[in-house]
């Protein structure tokens, strides 16, 4: 991709600015930056945030790593040469996944991590994850708008070139994560694999010696052209690879992984995808079961079978509001053990209380080995007593018209009403969850009912017709 030679100037950058005076860029988003190269993400605009990263938070090392992106490795140049600039020294980690500069930014003489990385985002697109020493997060009130507002007002000029030590963590990472497993436990099971042609067939790489596992592969190589597709499980269409691997293989489970592997999505042995919302609740109890009496976080969108794994276990759960950075504040907040979301987003205390998508497919390896049960029977009683929709979106005209419509019509003779994160709506025998999204017009429906399908089926459709729009 060709260079950009000549600084964007701040009104330029992103687009239009919500004020004068205070200059906002689209590629700033609530958590990170994300936007299409190099409209809104280019060299320019990354030395500057490497400058203004290194002047407000005065770091003396920072580890920066990148995803398979074909622009990731001009945009770390830029990066390295404008925190290099600011005062700081840069350890290049290289092609990694973002778990991995959050791990390097809570190693000893690091002062924090940048992630170039656009996850499961279209092709054209890249991006940035931030933290501070400690693998602290920076977004939205937390660093990221101060850091958006000197990127804009800058007029710094990039002039090529990087200066970046390259360094690797990945020794040392596998060792953390072979600290969360009891080896001598595990069998010899075969894992299907698919890391969509991102980062994460590396880490399988380097696990490997150390486990008993046989890995059959798919869309294993990095490539930043995704011959394959983006890669995002979330999505109904990307699972076919990942289930005719299992079957194919006859794999004891699968993994698949987003592209910067911050999200894994499992598999049972039929190839069927399991909800992210019933991997919480086993990935709870397992924690549970090595910290008895330990709190445990969670998401608003679907709550009674997490909280009643949380409750049998002897655990506390305690609910949170959607997105990594409330999450990993109230991990911190309360000192829980572990924290997870339906998105498939899982936190651990002892990963500085950050998400990570290689240690749930490990727990869940150990679980399957020291049970002798399969990962369709050790979800499959939770999946009968909870069934739940999975999340449904819906583009709507007006989302506050349409909620408070919603909350109107199914409030008489509610149990409870919960508005912690969009609208949680409860019953004896079924409740919903429906919120906005930040940054669309979009509505994100979840149901669940107490062990009657059919009840949540029903009012699943009855919610859809009642919030209309389109899907």
């Amino acid at each position: 991709m060709a260079r950009i030679a000549a600084p964007l100037d701040a009104g330029t950058v992103g687009g239009a600015l919500s004020s004068p005076t205070v200059p906002r860029l689209s590629s700033f988003k609530a958590y990170d930056i994300r936007g299409k190269v190099p409209e809104e993400l280019n060299e320019t605009l990354v030395y500057r945030l490497g400058l203004a990263y290194a002047e407000q938070y005065q770091p003396r090392r920072v580890a920066v790593g990148r995803d398979v992106r074909e622009s990731s490795p001009m945009l770390v140049d830029a990066l390295a040469a404008g925190l290099a600039q600011g005062g700081a020294e840069v350890l290049d980690i290289g092609l990694c996944g973002t778990e991995e500069v959050y791990f390097a930014a809570f190693q000893p003489g690091v002062d924090g991590g940048i992630m170039v990385t656009a996850s499961h985002n279209p092709i054209e697109y890249n991006g940035l994850k931030l933290v501070r020493g400690g693998a602290l997060p920076i977004s939205g009130d937390s660093g990221l708008r101060a850091l958006e507002s000197a990127v804009a007002r800058s007029v710094a000029r990039y002039a090529g070139g990087a200066s970046k030590t390259s360094v690797s963590f990945r020794d040392a990472y596998v060792e953390h994560l072979l600290g969360y497993l009891d080896l001598a436990a595990l069998q010899s099971l075969t894992i299907a694999v698919n890391p969509g042609n991102g980062g994460a067939g590396q880490i399988v790489e380097a696990l490997a010696p150390h486990l008993p596992f046989t890995f059959a592969r798919t869309h294993f190589e990095p490539d930043g052209t995704f011959p394959n597709g983006i890669p995002n499980p979330l999505l109904p269409e990307n699972r076919a690879a990942t289930r005719e691997l299992v079957q194919r293989s006859g794999a004891d489970f699968g993994v698949a992984w987003d592209g910067d592997f911050d999200r894994c999505f499992l598999f049972d042995e039929r190839g069927e995808f399991i909800e992210g919302y019933y991997i919480v609740g086993l990935l709870a109890e397992a924690m549970l079961a090595q910290e008895a009496g330990a709190k445990i976080i969670h998401d608003p969108r679907l709550t009674w079978n997490t909280v009643d794994v949380v409750q049998s276990a002897g655990g506390v759960p305690v609910q949170s509001k959607t997105g990594h950075a409330f999450i990993k504040e109230r991990m911190r907040a309360e000192n829980a053990v572990y924290g997870g979301e339906m998105s498939a987003h899982h936190y651990f205390r002892d990963f500085a209380y950050c998400d990570n998508g290689t240690i749930p497919w490990l727990l869940v390896a150990q679980l399957i080995s020291r049970s002798g049960k399969t990962l369709s029977q050790l979800v499959g009683e939770r999946m009968q007593r909870f069934p739940a929709s999975g999340e449904i979106n819906r583009r709507v005209d007006d989302i506050g018209r349409v909620l408070a419509a919603i909350e109107a019509h199914y409030a008489p003779g509610a149990e409870s009403i919960e508005k912690v994160d969009g609208l949680s709506i409860a019953y004896a025998d079924w409740r919903f969850n429906l919120r906005g999204s930040n940054t669309e017009p979009v509505l994100r429906l979840n149901v669940e009912s107490r062990a009657d399908v059919a009840l949540m089926r029903t009012r699943t459709d009855e919610l859809l017709r009642q919030i209309g729009g389109r899907a």
